[in-house]
């Protein structure tokens, strides 16, 4: 064997430093998958709250009062989507299956899609499938870099959608899954039908005393729309964000197990070769002797 005593230790000390790394990025991984799972948490009763004041503005005008596109127009023309991937690496195959995804949806829906990536690497998967990019945006590494983000989204979006390029806004992102999985989904954000609005407006309020919408019913449900647009795209990102991080917590738990493998081989092999180099210079003390008393003799 061409392994020595000295190159095994060399062996065992890098693994072992590479097992402190992996750790490190164990504990890392743990600790943003819980700060984005908080964030998304959070979010529930501000939605509520958002729900709540939604079904109050519905219930005083009809759901007419937001401007929904007919059927006829919603289901042409462009096709507006924002897809969040990852720009960090360790993380498997996350952007390949948002991506797939995403491609697939946009291609059984009529209309031409406008692509927003978030992340390069998403951005580049999109790229060489064919789709027409036409926006990027970098991937926030915590919580309070999620909000300038969506504000970016909200606007450009918006700007585009003013312009009249596309009227349906679609949205796709992984969501975590127990056991550190994930999976890929989507949903629909514009346009705001009568459906939704229906819904929204049949929401039971948690009093006997129904609310009423002060000052201006058309300028407080705009502002309410925004707030559930900014409520979903803030979501999508903090699942994102949450099931990028478990991908990674699963991997390096994975190469904390091998390591560990790896670890126990080289330990094992180290002390045999020590132990055979004990036996080896025993075996020559003993010789040594031997000859010496053959020759007194």
């Amino acid at each position: 064997m061409s392994d020595t005593t000295g190159s095994l230790r060399r062996k065992i000390r890098s693994a072992s430093d590479l097992q402190s790394v992996v750790r490190t990025m164990k504990a890392l991984a743990a600790s943003s998958i819980g700060q984005y799972e908080k964030s998304v948490r959070a979010l529930t009763d501000y939605y509520r709250t958002v729900e709540l004041g939604l079904g109050a503005c519905f219930r005083e005008s009809e759901p007419a009062a937001v401007k929904v596109e007919r059927k006829g127009q919603t289901d042409r023309g462009a096709i507006g989507a924002v897809v969040f991937g990852s720009d960090q690496g360790l993380v498997g195959q996350f952007n390949d299956v948002v991506a797939d995804y995403a491609i697939q949806t946009l291609a059984a829906l009529p209309g031409k899609p406008q692509v927003w990536a978030v992340g390069e690497r998403v951005h580049a998967r999109l790229a060489d499938a064919g789709l027409p990019l036409i926006g990027l945006f970098a991937v926030p590494n915590s919580v309070q870099a999620i909000t300038p983000l969506v504000g970016q989204i909200q606007i450009e979006s918006e700007a585009h959608r003013a312009k009249g390029e596309y009227a349906r806004l679609y949205v796709f992102h992984n969501r975590p899954q127990s056991g550190a999985l994930y999976e890929p989904v989507s949903q629909r954000l514009l346009p705001l039908d009568a459906q939704w609005q229906q819904g929204l407006a049949n929401v039971r309020w948690p009093t006997g005393t129904l609310p009423e919408v002060m000052g201006s019913g058309t300028g407080a449900l705009r502002g309410l729309i925004r707030e559930y647009l900014f409520i979903s795209l803030f979501r999508a990102c903090a699942e994102s964000l949450a099931s990028e991080n478990g991908s990674r917590l699963a991997a390096m738990e994975r190469a904390d197990k091998n390591i560990d493998e790896l670890l126990e081989n080289l330990h094992g092999t180290f002390h045999r070769f020590r132990q055979s180099g004990i036996d080896e210079e025993l075996f020559d003390v003993i010789s040594g002797f031997e000859a010496l008393r053959v020759e007194e003799q």
